[in-house]
């Protein structure tokens, strides 16, 4: 029978260095993006991208599997408004699919983790009402 790992800290899941990598790149991107953006999409795609880290560790720093999973939702919502950020981008052409779409393919692998994560916090809180 394979132990149990605990996490101690946030920053050993793999959920978040993924999304912390993620917000890296969303960052990078905002640097690409016309002056014009300054007020608008830029700060957007900033505001979501740290929310993707900051729930992540508000949620772990909750002691009750259903609160850090609330915050994962909330993690998961800001993921979808970064893709769909990353379409207004497309769309206006502020990037090529040469680009984005590499950025897209990244946020769906972090979708997976975050839902990954989601389902196993599920399980343990089934496990404990048992």
């Amino acid at each position: 029978m394979i132990a149990e790992r605990h996490f101690y800290n946030f920053e050993e899941l793999e959920v978040y260095k993924t999304a912390r990598e993620f917000r890296k790149k969303m960052y990078t991107l905002t640097n690409r993006l016309p002056d014009v953006e300054k007020f608008n999409l830029i700060q957007q795609i900033r505001r979501a991208s740290v929310s993707l880290t900051n729930n992540i560790a508000e949620g772990h720093g909750r002691f009750h599997y259903q609160e850090n999973i609330q915050f994962l939702r909330q993690t998961r919502g800001s993921l979808q408004e970064l893709i769909d950020d990353l379409n207004t981008c497309l769309d206006e052409r502020y990037l090529s699919e040469e680009v984005a779409l590499p950025l897209k393919d990244d946020a769906f692998s972090l979708l997976k983790k975050i839902n990954g994560y989601i389902a196993y916090l599920r399980d343990k809180k089934n496990r404990e009402i048992i």
